[in-house]
């Protein structure tokens, strides 16, 4: 489990802060760069339009990089062209594929050839909206091949939030295919989405090339409105021996891709990511943290390219570290049961495994009693299992140490569970324990190596670049073990971002302006221990403040959650005329294999849950209410649970209103939770007899 004492991760981390330019000129020497920077860091000021001022900083900033070179044609000219770069398991499809370095670089130059031919140049952008199959990561590295950015787009979005980011990237080609498989579901028809999307936009890309899948093909490609078959242009290519040998290097200041996550207005925001910054981090990130140091060692990474955790530890981490990454099209339940996960583990003999807490979640309760989990253990299958890795939500310590007694009995010696923290604008983990601390760095004895010990609960300690600290709402640091915003010291992280794209100012409102320019809003809410361990709790929005005590929902969650007979739980404020706001909680019953029960709990559940509040957070923090149901907590693609869509249908039945539409962003998973959650809600209040609005806030 690691020792407390431990004080690796603390000096690299030191240091990386203190010594920031002999640190970070350390690992970018790891790469090879097109032109040699003479600077590691500069930092500036910005002016806006309005005259406002704002630090700016740029990382390595006259170098110039490739991503696609450090990629592929570095290991392919140090002789590792036939080591295994990807593979490919698509249980939905039946279908496997194994690419070495040397192919992959084959594919990568000749969609390059292909792209060019097709007008693609150096600064543009290409939207990539792709199932996950190897051709979406030929057209990842592709575009950058030639000096492009991508802008990936999870398949599978509405035409209106395709239109959306249509709009905003400009692309000028965009990539697609005739489907996707939505699990068990069968094939997703992406053309209607795709020529939704480009008729909705007031931009219009020059060419939509498309690949065609067998079980569903995209058919007649209407080659007067700019459609390609992207089989058909490859073959031609290689026909004629048409391909791009020389990757085009691009600023180290130069975005390689821009990725949209949720903004709060409802227009999407693009993160930019810049080149030289991402190629040193991650290739950082993914030896440290990770314990990726390059052949033999294979990552699975159970998320989607369309979301940051894809782009970094599906595509460009592991392919930095000259590894073997998976790709994987599937689910970690359904396809075909809860044990596909480990089985992968046992055929690809894959060393670190990373997946959100939801999908363990998922898996464990489909998999009574970790049968499936012990099969695979028990014959020796999961050996080669250094590390169980979890983030894109908090985890609760259930989870936590429910895997950590499983991994450890049958996973490698040693094996950990480790939560971890990041997002869409830190492109990799601010928060970590990290497996290999002291790469790199002096301490270089097997003892040194040894990782922190694990809290479960939290999400670990900072990660090199990122000075995590604690503000209250003025931007004063809070003591040790309060509750506050979770923001970032003033340069963090080469891999995080340093602007939107084409958008400064909303860079500058949503990140910077909250605190004066001297902290970076993560938007999350949390503390730091006595030990320096960060504790993620919640998003900033998910603080409740009863009588004038602020409260995580998260929190409030973990201990309804540690609650005898309770499967899942979501926590929401409720507003009360006496002290301010009251937690609500939606519960999933353990073991509910029905929905004919009622949707308010029986006396004994909700004493009991409220009991484990009590305890763990305080009096203060007891229910205001509760409502039980299973399938009812709405969440996004990434495992994120949708606070607010829950809020709001309490909030319009609170006026009366049961049937008002909500708004439910476009990544949520699965629609039909919501109105599941409707129903709950609307038998709820029928339960307790209240009717009307005022009769609702009187008596709920």
């Amino acid at each position: 489990m690691g020792r407390p004492n431990n004080t690796v991760q603390d000096s690299v981390q030191d240091k990386s802060l203190k010594e920031r330019d002999s640190f970070w000129d350390h690992h970018a020497k790891q790469l090879t760069w097109s032109k040699p920077y003479s600077k590691v860091l500069s930092q500036q000021t910005k002016t806006l339009p309005d005259g406002t001022k704002h630090p700016h900083w740029s990382w390595f900033p006259d170098g110039e990089i490739s991503t696609t070179y450090n990629c592929l044609h570095r290991h392919v000219e140090a002789g590792r062209g036939d080591n295994v770069a990807m593979i490919w398991d698509s249980p939905v499809s039946n279908s496997k594929e194994t690419y070495t370095y040397a192919q992959m670089k084959e594919e990568v130059e000749t969609l390059a050839g292909v792209l060019r031919e097709e007008g693609v140049k150096k600064g543009d952008v290409v939207l990539i909206y792709m199932p996950m199959i190897p051709s979406a990561i030929f057209a990842m590295l592709a575009t950058l091949h030639l000096g492009a950015m991508h802008a990936v787009v999870f398949g599978g979005f509405a035409a209106a939030s395709l239109a959306q980011r249509i709009d905003a990237a400009k692309p000028r080609v965009v990539m697609t295919a005739s489907c996707g498989i939505e699990g068990a579901k069968g094939p997703l028809d992406y053309r209607p989405f795709v020529e939704g999307a480009v008729e909705k936009s007031k931009f219009k890309p020059e060419k939509v090339i498309i690949w065609q899948r067998d079980m569903k093909r995209w058919d007649p490609v209407e080659k007067d409105k700019g459609q390609r078959n992207w089989q058909r242009l490859v073959k031609s290519a290689k026909n004629r021996g048409l391909k791009v040998s020389e990757p085009v290097p691009v600023k180290s200041t130069d975005g390689v891709y821009v990725i949209y996550t949720s903004g709060t207005t409802g227009l999407p925001k693009g993160v930019l990511r810049e080149a030289g910054g991402h190629a040193v981090h991650l290739n950082l990130s993914i030896k440290y943290l990770f314990d990726i140091k390059g052949s033999g060692d294979v990552i699975f990474t159970g998320s989607d390219i369309g979301w940051v955790v894809g782009h970094s530890y599906i595509v460009y981490a592991p392919l930095l570290a000259g590894a073997t990454t998976i790709l994987f099209e599937g689910k970690p339940i359904g396809t075909p049961d809860a044990g596909k996960f480990w089985r992968m583990v046992e055929e690809h003999k894959i060393t670190a495994l990373f997946t959100a807490p939801t999908a363990l979640r998922a898996i464990r309760k489909e998999d009574q009693g970790d049968k499936l989990f012990k099969e695979v253990g028990e014959r020796g299958g999961l050996k080669s299992l250094r590390a169980l890795f979890l983030a894109g939500e908090r985890s609760e310590p259930s989870i936590i140490t429910h895997y950590q007694e499983l991994i450890s009995k049958y996973a490698k010696s040693g094996s950990q569970v480790i939560d971890h923290w990041w997002s869409s604008e830190s492109g990799s983990p601010m928060t970590g324990i990290a497996l290999r601390p002291a790469i790199g760095h002096e301490h270089e004895s097997q003892e040194e190596h040894q990782a922190l010990v694990i809290k479960p609960g939290s999400a670990g300690k900072p990660m090199p670049g990122f000075d995590v600290r604690i503000v209250n709402d003025d931007g004063e640091e809070v003591k040790k073990g309060d509750m506050g915003n979770i923001v970032l010291s003033l340069p963090y992280g080469p891999s995080g971002f340093t602007t939107l794209f084409n958008d400064e100012a909303r860079f500058y409102k949503g990140y910077l302006k909250r605190f004066d320019g001297k902290w970076m809003d993560t938007g999350d809410a949390g503390m730091i221990d006595d030990d320096g361990y960060v504790h993620v709790m919640s998003r900033s929005d998910d603080i409740i403040n009863v009588a004038a005590h602020r409260f995580s929902t998260g929190a409030i969650e973990q201990a309804i959650l540690s609650a005898k007979g309770v499967a899942a739980a979501c926590v929401i404020g409720i507003p009360d005329p006496m002290k301010g706001h009251l937690p609500f909680a939606f519960v999933e019953p353990a073991g509910a294999t029905s929905d004919d029960f009622p949707a308010t709990p029986p006396k004994e559940l909700f004493n009991q849950v409220n009991a484990e509040v009590r305890a763990q957070i305080g009096a203060i923090a007891s229910l205001g209410g509760m409502i039980q149901g299973r399938g009812m907590i709405p969440k996004t693609r990434s495992g994120k649970t949708l606070r607010r869509v829950l809020r709001e249908l309490i909030e319009q039945a609170v006026e009366g209103d049961f049937d008002k539409a909500v708004n439910i962003p476009p990544t949520v998973e699965d629609k039909a939770v919501v109105d599941v959650a409707r129903e709950r809600v609307r038998q709820f209040f029928k339960e307790k007899g209240l009717k009307e609005g005022g009769d609702i806030k009187a008596k709920l």
